[in-house]
């Protein structure tokens, strides 16, 4: 198989079977979707939406985060992973929301790396999520089912977006981040892939050297 026939084969599976995807953390508006955005690195959907609701009620706004202490908010998101230094992100991205951007989300690569707290990955997710661009962002799930299933054969995550974007076209860029990430998370996992429930085995390099 050809690395455009499993491109093909692959992204073709998921736009039949799931033509709608979309992340499963919960927020509101273009704000409320970076902080958990933020919140959700190393750390899982379910958790991030357990504290998220009365951290955006105390906390609606950059300027109300921005005034807040990072001993504040650590009390809201103190059960999500490395909440002492998230807390810190959050509250110096705030300010920089505040003073740099008039309070605004910013939408481009150059702007949101500038923001404490936010990755290329991160970056990539706010870019698609909330700006509909053309974003693939590359979490651990998505750089696992990539290298395993043979769309991509990257040491890191930016090699491995660069291929897929590479061989995606632009109108599936934002859907395929979603379609690999929640593969990884249901099917294609760390320890025990459930190769047994994938649809995508007959396309899978991994799978077709056993």
């Amino acid at each position: 198989m050809t690395i455009n026939e499993r491109y093909e084969a692959i992204i073709g599976h998921f736009k039949a079977t799931q033509p709608n995807p979309t992340t499963e953390l919960h927020f509101s508006n273009a704000f409320e979707t970076l902080v958990a955005v933020i919140l959700s690195a190393q750390c899982t959907d379910k958790r991030v939406n357990m504290v998220t609701p009365a951290l955006f009620k105390a906390y609606p706004t950059p300027q109300a985060m921005a005034a807040a202490t990072p001993d504040e908010l650590l009390r809201y998101i103190a059960s999500v992973s490395y909440p002492n230094s998230k807390a810190r992100h959050l509250q110096a991205m705030a300010a920089m929301l505040v003073d740099d951007f008039n309070g605004e989300v910013p939408s481009t690569m150059e702007e949101l790396t500038r923001l404490p707290g936010v990755g290329r990955k991160t970056a990539n997710v706010i870019m698609g999520v909330v700006f509909h661009k053309a974003a693939i962002a590359v979490d651990t799930h998505v750089f696992r089912v990539s290298n395993r299933t043979g769309l991509a054969h990257g040491k890191t995550p930016l090699e491995v977006e660069k291929t897929l974007t590479r061989h995606i076209a632009e109108e599936d860029r934002y859907n395929a981040h979603h379609w690999l990430l929640l593969h990884g998370r249901y099917v294609c996992k760390a320890l025990k892939p459930d190769c047994l429930n994938c649809e995508i085995t007959q396309y899978c390099k991994h799978y077709n050297k056993k």
